[in-house]
């Protein structure tokens, strides 16, 4: 086979999508959830006053997609740090022991099924050509698909909880008086519902499931949300 039809066929797979579809997908449910909490409490406190719900709303998606890109970028680039880490630390071994780092290899293919000649061959193979990729995919699972991008993945968080956080953010234009809590709740769950379908969609799998388990988990959050508002005499729905 071609190594362009390798990587045609490669493309189909979704692996390489799960470090931006994580963010993108925590972004956009958490864009929605939180704006049209802080909305809802808004419009319940500040009854009649259309105009500070939408700025409230909108301070709320700017200051949420910074906090969600700066704590994706940092959580995410401690990923990479612990992976240059053993990086280093395996390159050192392979310095200092070869033939101990060989045999380790040699172990890795055995427990996975093969017999110890072909295992010998392949590690010593693998060790010919490239000792330490072969010891980082083989040994520790790092591949350069699945390779931590935090700059990707803050970009991919920052844009969905902004896109998340509109969906309510124009329930509350749509809205009539007195009925500003409701109209937001309704666009949110319509926003959960497509949310759901477009990261079941991205990720290759069924829409049922997913889908539900994103609307489940947003209206849990409103509701315990509104919960506490009504304990607090602040949520009005």
């Amino acid at each position: 086979m071609a190594l362009e039809d390798v990587y045609r066929r490669n493309l189909h797979h979704r692996t390489h999508r799960a470090g931006w579809l994580r963010a993108a997908v925590l972004g956009a449910n958490d864009g929605l959830v939180s704006t049209a909490s802080l909305m809802i409490g808004v419009a319940a406190a500040k009854s009649g006053d259309h105009g500070f719900l939408i700025t409230a709303g909108a301070a709320g998606i700017a200051a949420g997609a910074m906090s969600m890109a700066v704590g994706e970028y940092v959580s995410v680039r401690s990923q990479n740090d612990i992976e240059e880490s053993d990086r280093l630390l395996e390159m050192e071994h392979l310095a200092i022991d070869p033939d101990g780092e060989l045999e380790e290899l040699i172990e890795i293919y055995i427990n996975r099924g093969l017999t110890r000649e072909l295992a010998t061959q392949v590690a010593a193979t693998m060790h010919a050509k490239d000792p330490l990729e072969a010891h980082l995919r083989d040994e520790l699972g790092q591949h350069p698909h699945t390779k931590a991008r935090p700059v990707q993945a803050a970009i991919a968080s920052a844009c969905a909880f902004t896109a998340g956080g509109l969906i309510p953010f124009v329930g509350a234009f749509a809205a009539t008086d007195g009925k500003a809590a409701w109209t937001i709740v309704a666009f949110t769950v319509i926003g959960l519902v497509f949310t759901g379908m477009i990261s079941a969609k991205t990720a290759g799998s069924k829409l049922l499931i997913p889908t539900l388990r994103v609307i489940a988990g947003g209206c849990l959050g409103m509701a315990i949300t509104a919960g506490i508002g009504q304990l607090l005499h602040v949520s009005g729905i």
